[in-house]
C-alpha cells in the first residue's frame, strides 16, 4: 500500500469525535476518563498534549504517537521532557499532512502486536494516526486523542468501531 490521502468529503466527517468527547483541559479529561483508560487492554495516545497529560497523571500508554507540535506550533520544553519518558522505544516515521503513510500504518500495527511500549515520532503530521490506531488496537483497548479547542476524545475499541474505521479508510485516496 502506498500513501492514503484524505479526500475533502471525509474532512467534515473526521472533525466529529470518533468516541466520547470530554470537554475541558487535559488533566480534567484524564480524570474523567480514568476508569475506562485503566480497564483498557491497550492504551494509545495520539497527539503530544494527550500523551503529556496521560503521563502527567501517572498513566503510561502502550503507544504514543506524537509530532512534537500542538496546533502546528512546537511544544514546550516541559512537554518535550515529559514525552521523553524512559521505558519507551522511539521510532521515527515520515507522514505528510492529511495522509497516512504505509510506514506509519505498519508501525502502529506492529506496536499493537507486541508488549513493548513504543513512542512513534512523526515527521509531518500525526492527526490521522487515530484511524489505524483504532483499526489495529485489540478489542477492549482505548484510543485517546485531542479534539482541538474542545478537549479529549476517548474511543472504546470494539468490532463495530473497527469496521466503521475500516470503511472510512477505504474511502481515502490511494497514491502508489
Amino acid at each position: 500500500m502506498g500513501l492514503l490521502l484524505l479526500p475533502d468529503e471525509l474532512r467534515s466527517i473526521l472533525k466529529e469525535p470518533l468516541g466520547k468527547l470530554c470537554r475541558g483541559d487535559g488533566l480534567d479529561c484524564v480524570k474523567a476518563m480514568e476508569d475506562d483508560i485503566r480497564r483498557a487492554n491497550k492504551l494509545v495516545a495520539v497527539g503530544d498534549m494527550t500523551a503529556f497529560y496521560l503521563l502527567k497523571s501517572g498513566i503510561c500508554p502502550d503507544l504514543m504517537i506524537v509530532d512534537n507540535k500542538t496546533k502546528r506550533m512546537q511544544v514546550s520544553d516541559q512537554v518535550m521532557d515529559k514525552l521523553d519518558h524512559k521505558g519507551y522505544k522511539t521510532v521515527p516515521v515520515q507522514n505528510p499532512a492529511a495522509t497516512l503513510s504505509s510506514d506509519l500504518i505498519n508501525r502502529i500495527q506492529e506496536s499493537m502486536q507486541g508488549q513493548e511500549k513504543i513512542k512513534i515520532i512523526v515527521e509531518g503530521e500525526e492527526d490521522l494516526a487515530t484511524l489505524p490506531a483504532i483499526l489495529y488496537a485489540p478489542p477492549g483497548s482505548a484510543v485517546v486523542y485531542g479534539q482541538p479547542n474542545e478537549g479529549s476524545v476517548l474511543v472504546d475499541v470494539t468490532a463495530e468501531k473497527k469496521m466503521h474505521i475500516e470503511e472510512l479508510m477505504k474511502r481515502m485516496i490511494v497514491e502508489e
